[in-house]
């Protein structure tokens, strides 16, 4: 299996430190920045400006990663629902002006949801509660996905406490759009699996086949969301990266950590088993 290349999760401050890595190998870059409120809410515009400054010279693959705090895609507050479309709106358009082709969300599904399906069903002609949530997620993003049509932008959902790695790849087939595609955090992931029982993380990858456009690389030990480098956590790297090597889909690849001064440490130790480059 050849090394397979990766890139970075970053804030537009980062970009400086790393731009001459990014660029000598035009790897992948997400921009983090627009995740949060206040930047949403205030200077975006100004950020997106600083962002397409440090990455004069950068052609390879880019995303951002967009709102989700306190916005969930599963909103169904009537009253609610449109400030949550809205936001993510926003986002969109902070992704369109630093030229960005994918846009993380998160998914709506939690672990008691997953605990919940066979206690809510359906009947008759109820929806059962996944189809309610999904119906839910259309009424908020159905603006968003379409504008993401137009501008070239694929929405790509990230898994965070899902058990099942099925569900979110049942909402992006309920779009039937190009634009909304599977996202993987690997150590969200590895917790659901040491916590939960879900199935591990490559199995992650492979339930999603071809609809998989991105995932976020960290390390954890299986209890918190660490976002440590890989090989300080107990994933087990050699099967995350067979599977991508075998994946139909070319996902934009980028390591997510907490602390981005641990970048290097996390290409050396890929690099000394041969997985990334």
């Amino acid at each position: 299996m050849a090394p397979i290349r990766i890139g970075a999760a970053l804030d537009v401050a980062d970009l400086p430190r790393y731009r001459d890595w990014l660029i000598a190998d035009q790897r992948d870059l997400e921009i983090q920045d627009f995740h949060a409120t206040e930047v949403l809410l205030g200077d975006w515009e100004d950020r997106a400006a600083t962002a397409r400054a440090a990455l004069d010279g950068f052609e390879g693959r880019l995303g951002i990663h967009g709102p989700f705090v306190n916005v969930p895609i599963s909103c169904n507050d009537p009253e609610l629902r449109p400030i949550v479309t809205n936001r993510y709106l926003t986002g969109l358009r902070a992704a369109i002006a630093v030229g960005a082709s994918q846009m993380v969300i998160h998914s709506p599904f939690t672990i008691w949801d997953d605990k919940n399906y066979g206690d809510k069903p359906g009947r008759g002609n109820d929806p059962s509660h996944k189809d309610s949530i999904i119906a839910a997620c259309h009424e908020v993003l159905a603006p968003v996905v379409r504008q993401a049509e137009d501008h070239g932008v694929t929405l790509v959902i990230e898994n965070c406490d899902d058990i099942s790695p099925l569900d979110r790849l049942d909402l992006a087939r309920s779009f039937s759009s190009a634009a909304v595609k599977i996202s993987i955090d690997t150590g969200h992931a590895h917790n659901a699996h040491c916590a939960q029982g879900a199935v591990p993380v490559d199995y992650f990858i492979v339930a999603a086949g071809e609809w998989l456009a991105h995932v976020h690389l960290q390390d954890t030990d299986g209890f918190a969301d660490r976002h440590w480098a890989p090989g300080r956590g107990t994933i087990n790297w050699a099967s995350v990266f067979s599977a991508l090597a075998a994946s139909p889909a070319d996902p934009h690849l980028v390591l997510e950590l907490r602390d981005r001064d641990h970048i290097p440490d996390a290409m050396a130790y890929l690099e000394r088993d041969g997985l990334a480059c």
